[in-house]
């Protein structure tokens, strides 16, 4: 039996997907090939590695609208003998093609977090263009549980799949004593409103007029920093290290500083770095907006979610970790639940949902 040639499309060769698409290359029963819509862009937080001969940067070029790309590639796509088709991205040039033209030949599965409100004006109306497409798809590969309700609700005669992001975090499982003095909580991201960086320093000074032995580090880029650090207390302000943005490989080091891990983001579609979290045995406290949560963090066991934008219950959340028992079981927790969560595991899934797709197309064309 030949192996399944599944080809991904997806934006740029992030690491956490390039972790996949290194698993699935090793399993025997899967051909894979995987194009990108660019090498990099200037926001990028990777630096750029090079590629694997299964993998290619398509020519071509992008138009920045906002915060969104709409990238147009010179690509005229080979589907010949491709049993599936995954597109990590709807709004550009090759994803149409193949959704409108191609999708009728082979199981096509966009693989994508939870859709956010479109814009309005010409804008909006361009974005809901390029979304029609989705109907042409033979699945969804929905990147969370959250997600996968959210699609459910949008293509309910679709298959839906829940297939999340998966990383390496064998940097990230190094045995470290805990708790450090003092208790050290990280947060790792953008320093923005969207992030909840407001609401986490909120949090934190309370901790701290609370007369808590408490540091929060900060990694990522500065942004909103300077301004939204000048409403807390002095003294809150003397237990806080900015350690600035750090690029993917040297984060381990700081997640091994840490004691506790939080992200109380207003919105955030996944969160890689709840598994890095997660990998590096932390208690992991986040909002109800950050997809990760959902399936990475039980509440109680391997940490708390807390509601968007409380910080009444981010504080409270925080002080529980803060307390060594709470810490030390969580962090037990976490390690055992990131066995779960290796490249290996993500791609079984993906080749059990492609399988499944292959097979139920042949039906299709035998019954023709």
């Amino acid at each position: 039996m030949r192996p399944l040639k599944i080809v991904f499309y997806s934006i740029v060769p992030s690491p956490y997907q390039r972790d996949l698409f290194q698993a699935l290359s090793c399993c025997p029963e899967v051909n894979l090939q995987a194009y990108y819509l660019e090498s990099g862009c200037a926001d990028s937080p990777w630096t750029q590695k090079p590629l694997q001969s299964y993998e290619q940067v398509l020519p071509g070029f992008h138009l920045a609208w906002g915060r969104s790309r709409f990238h147009f590639n010179l690509h005229l796509p080979n589907l010949r003998d491709v049993d599936v088709v995954v597109l990590n991205g709807y709004q550009n040039l090759v994803s149409q093609l193949i959704l409108r033209v191609y999708a009728r030949r082979v199981p096509c599965v966009f693989w994508g977090e939870k859709i956010v409100g479109t814009s309005s004006g010409i804008k909006g109306k361009l974005q809901s263009f390029f979304a029609q497409a989705l109907n042409q798809c033979s699945a969804i590969a929905a990147i969370g549980s959250r997600a996968k309700q959210d699609y459910q609700q949008r293509f309910p005669n679709h298959s839906i799949f829940n297939i999340p992001y998966y990383c390496n975090l064998a940097d990230f499982q190094i045995a470290v004593q805990r708790p450090h003095d003092p208790i050290t909580i990280l947060f790792c991201g953008q320093m923005i409103e969207r992030k909840g960086v407001d609401l986490l320093l909120q949090a934190f000074d309370r901790l701290i007029q609370a007369g808590t032995n408490a540091r929060l580090l900060l990694v990522g880029r500065e942004a909103e920093l300077p301004e939204m650090i000048r409403s807390i207390s002095p003294q809150t302000q003397q237990s806080i290290d900015y350690a600035g943005f750090q690029d993917p490989e040297y984060l381990p080091q700081f997640f091994q500083q840490a004691d506790i891990f939080v992200l109380p983001s207003r919105y955030d579609g996944w969160g890689v770095v709840v598994n890095q979290a997660l990998g590096a045995g932390l208690p992991i406290v986040c909002s109800d907006a950050v997809g990760a949560a959902a399936d990475l963090v039980e509440p109680g066991i391997n940490g708390a979610i807390a509601p968007a934008g409380d910080v009444e219950a981010l504080y409270a959340a925080l002080a529980r970790y803060c307390e060594p028992d709470a810490l030390a079981a969580a962090s037990r927790a976490s390690l055992a639940k990131a066995e779960a969560w290796t490249p290996q595991a993500g791609a079984k899934r993906w080749v059990e949902a492609c399988q499944k797709l292959a097979d139920h197309a042949a039906i299709a064309r035998r019954n023709l």
